[in-house]
């Protein structure tokens, strides 16, 4: 079946479809449109030069000389609905298909233009889901800036010692949510990744999976780190979890860690091409129901397990496949999913571990190689 004909106006440095179709960054919105299957880019003079060699698959047409046609002589800039309407009208085009978030104000500056617009039936690009093998390079190298970040905050935790509250102590300083996220976005920055809303989540704030974490951490507590950097070269992501103690461990937090290493396993082995990724999920809740670990509401806080087992990972850090109870999809080759079962418990903290893997013919290709190691200590 022929792909509709599309239009895209947004930038590429936050519309993961546009950074798809086009592959360069640009940090204005820019017109691209797939017309009978042939890529169409309107560039700005300022970024013509450099799309005609980054995004060489585009017919790559210049801004200005519309803007000329409906400002006339020296112009450069034209509203982007009146320059849209006249590319199609060159290409004898009147109905093209939008995606969900296309803006409401150009929307209807077209449709008042006499251009028939319609939202796109399923994801704009499918082929996003399924990651070429540069593009499962581009995702590997993120999740090894991830690593890098792991290690350092790892590190940090490893050699803070213990004041006599409790608290931990790095460089003779506090060692807080703040300042072990800022050692994480340092040592990713300096790998080529910018890590933002990195998580950092010591004792009750680890019953968040979304809490980001502040103030001061503690010894004998877990501490979950999440941490997700985007490579600024690629755009693409990794996104990797691991959860520490530093000190001692509860026998709780050690049973806890002991059951999400093993729904972990349980659901890694259900990731086969033509598997449902709602049997995943299931083994992950199997394995906590056998380990006598509960889910539900207690005194009006979720406990448990809550949240979805994984999801795709790309040009977002949240894109399709998603791999849930509600999931109908099925494991095809070539998709990159994270598996990140948890369990949260307050009084107890939280503890949650995530893997990012290929699928792939046979078993998974696992693309995080950071150890698993709940106790941390200072080495002697």
């Amino acid at each position: 079946m022929a792909s509709p004909n599309l239009l895209l106006v947004a930038d590429s440095e936050k519309d993961a479809d546009m950074l798809y179709a086009v592959g360069m960054f640009v940090p204005d919105p820019f017109i691209y449109l797939r017309l009978r299957g042939r890529s169409i880019v309107v560039m700005s003079d300022l970024e013509i030069d450099r799309a005609k060699k980054a995004a060489p698959h585009c017919r790559v047409l210049a801004l200005s000389k519309y803007a000329q046609q409906i400002h006339g002589k020296g112009a450069r800039h034209a509203p982007l609905h009146e320059v849209v309407r006249l590319v199609l009208r060159e290409h004898r085009v009147s109905a093209v298909a939008v995606p969900p978030n296309f803006p409401h104000g150009l929307a209807c500056k077209l449709i008042a233009a006499g251009i028939r617009i319609k939202p796109t039936e399923g994801p704009c690009f499918p082929d996003r889901e399924f990651k070429t093998a540069d593009e499962i390079r581009k995702i590997k190298a993120a999740v090894a800036m991830a690593e890098v970040g792991m290690a350092e905050a790892i590190e940090a935790i490893r050699r803070s010692r213990v004041d006599k509250t409790g608290r931990l102590i790095h460089h003779n300083e506090r060692l807080t949510s703040e300042r072990v996220q800022a050692i994480i976005g340092s040592a990713i920055f300096q790998a080529g990744g910018v890590a933002n809303n990195t998580i950092v989540a010591g004792g009750e704030h680890g019953c968040d999976p979304h809490e980001r974490g502040h103030g001061p951490l503690k010894a004998n507590q877990p501490i979950i780190l999440d941490i997700f950097p985007r490579a600024v070269k690629t755009g693409y992501f990794g996104d990797i979890t691991r959860t520490v103690v530093k000190g001692r461990a509860s026998d709780a937090v050690r049973k806890m860690y002991g059951a999400v290493q093993r729904a972990q396993q349980a659901a890694i082995g259900k990731i086969r091409v033509g598997q449902p990724m709602a049997a995943a999920h299931q083994a992950v809740v199997d394995t906590f129901a056998e380990a006598g670990f509960k889910t539900g509401r207690r005194n009006g806080h979720m406990e448990g397990f809550f949240h979805g087992t994984g999801h795709g990972l790309g040009m977002e850090i949240h894109e399709a496949p998603r791999v849930s109870a509600a999931s109908k999809d099925i494991f095809k080759t070539g998709q990159v999913v994270t598996v990140e079962p948890g369990l949260y418990y307050p009084g107890i903290g939280g503890v949650r571990l995530e893997d990012d893997l290929v699928v792939a013919n046979g078993h998974p290709r696992n693309l995080t190689r950071f150890e698993k190691v709940l106790e941390v200590w200072t080495s002697a």
